[in-house]
């Protein structure tokens, strides 16, 4: 098989951008340190056989490797996990990328070893942590390091470490993973954007972890914030659309139809990707995730048009496997077919018409994406006069419909009670206003 990305047995299957090489040299550090709870979550040990074992089980084709949290305190470490990631790479063909990890806080050392993943072990990104020894991303020290990394455009994988200083009391009662992690990666992504970092070095992408973290909170509450703290010269001028533009998120942890609509209200749906967080999570649990993301990606009509963006696409577009970008949109009203069914019904089958048309109406609804609304109703003056508000996508979404085994048993169960039926297709008179409808109500909850 091709070491290409995504290669033909793979191109359609989820690529997970976060899971996590746990080396051997790497426990045995942290091990001699003392160090092996300094995250306050035990170590998980890594094997690959088990990894490859369960991506075959989930569907996955490719995965993203990154080395745990916490960073080692040992050049040497690193190298050696590095060059371990990139053996299970070649190893594995089309199976494994790996984004290096990097020596930090010594910044010099982390330009010479990030030199190396690139050009010598083939490494497909970066990994940084929020911080290392309180170096944050954003410190004005670390801008050489962006700018070797903007002049490689390469892209940055980013994942919460402990915060330093750390209040241990706190730890004991909430561990680092339930929230500090999330305050975290707000932490210093927010730290970046005060400092115009992500705008200044344009060529890097950023992966943010875990649903975005607070970032959708956040975002807002810098922008409105921002005139008053430039205005008493607390920060300087901020290129929103120029830092945002570089952010992709994970969505890794509590990942949800809710959640995905809130982090859209701060980027697009070509900056999603999928990520599991594997072997952090016990394998079941990582699969039954994953279907649960599959099954509202292809049932909730909003988020439909982008499910292959998300598990897939947009991962092979960011780390250059594909060319053309992912772009998706939502139907607009000049493509949609809208109509509104004339039925009148015998009166000795209106209860069992009814029945049906609403079994039909709701399998539509959950099963189809490109059924945009089907929306029964009877007239108060005459219970036989029945209208249905027919809203389809495309006409090729329409065709589609009508060819499901739920539209057929309802045409052939309801043909005999069905007196009359017209079925004239409405064109809209005001396209632009229908768009901000559908708009509205996807919002509007």
């Amino acid at each position: 098989m091709s070491i290409m990305f995504a290669t033909t047995a793979f191109a359609q299957r989820v690529t997970d951008v976060h899971s996590h090489i746990i080396t051997p040299d790497f426990i045995e550090s942290l091990e001699k340190e003392g160090r092996l709870m300094e995250e306050g979550f035990p170590i998980p040990r890594y094997d690959i056989g088990k990894h490859l074992n369960w991506m075959d089980e989930a569907g996955i084709g490719t995965s993203v490797l990154t080395l745990a949290a916490p960073q080692p305190s040992s050049a040497d470490v690193v190298r050696k996990a590095n060059e371990a990631a990139a053996r299970i790479k070649t190893e594995h063909p089309g199976r494994f990328l790996f984004c290096a990890a990097l020596p930090l806080p010594d910044v010099d050392a982390a330009i010479r070893e990030a030199r190396y993943a690139l050009d010598t072990l083939g490494a497909d990104g970066i990994k940084l942590a929020t911080n290392v020894n309180g170096q944050y991303l954003g410190a004005p020290e670390l801008d050489t390091l962006f700018a070797f990394l903007n002049e490689r455009r390469a892209v940055i994988i980013l994942h919460p470490h402990r915060p330093e200083p750390v209040n241990h009391a706190v730890m004991a009662q909430t561990p680092l993973a339930m929230q500090e992690y999330l305050s975290e990666t707000t932490r210093a992504v927010t730290n970046m954007i005060s400092r115009n970092v992500l705008a200044r070095y344009p060529g890097v992408k950023v992966v943010v972890p875990h649903c975005g973290a607070y970032l959708p909170l956040a975002i807002p509450r810098m922008k409105s914030l921002g005139p008053v703290m430039q205005a008493n010269k607390l920060v300087g001028e901020i290129d929103w659309e120029a830092n945002l533009s570089a952010l992709y998120y994970d969505l890794a942890g509590a990942h949800s139809p809710e959640t995905i609509r809130m982090m859209l209200t701060i980027t697009t749906p070509d900056h999603l990707l999928y990520g599991s967080d594997y072997p952090y999570a016990a394998p079941q649990v990582l699969t039954q995730s994953l279907a649960r993301m599959k099954q509202y990606l292809q049932t909730e009509t909003d988020l439909a048009p982008f499910k292959d963006m998300i598990l897939w696409k947009n991962a092979q577009w960011l780390f250059g496997k594909t060319k053309e970008k992912p772009s998706a949109t939502m139907p607009d009203a000049t493509s949609m077919i809208v109509r509104i069914a004339e039925i009148e019904v015998w009166p000795q089958y209106l209860n069992e018409y009814l029945s049906i048309a609403n079994e039909v109406d709701r399998l539509s609804m959950e099963r189809e994406p490109g059924v945009i609304c089907l929306f029964p109703m009877q007239s108060a003056e005459d219970s036989t006069q029945i209208r249905i508000l027919e809203i389809y996508a495309s006409e090729e979404a329409y065709q589609e419909h009508l060819k499901t085994e739920h539209f057929l048993k309802y045409k052939t169960g309801t043909l005999h009670m069905v007196k009359s039926l017209k079925l004239p297709t409405m064109k809209p008179l005001d396209t632009e206003t229908m768009d901000k409808i559908f708009k509205k109500m996807k919002t509007y909850k």
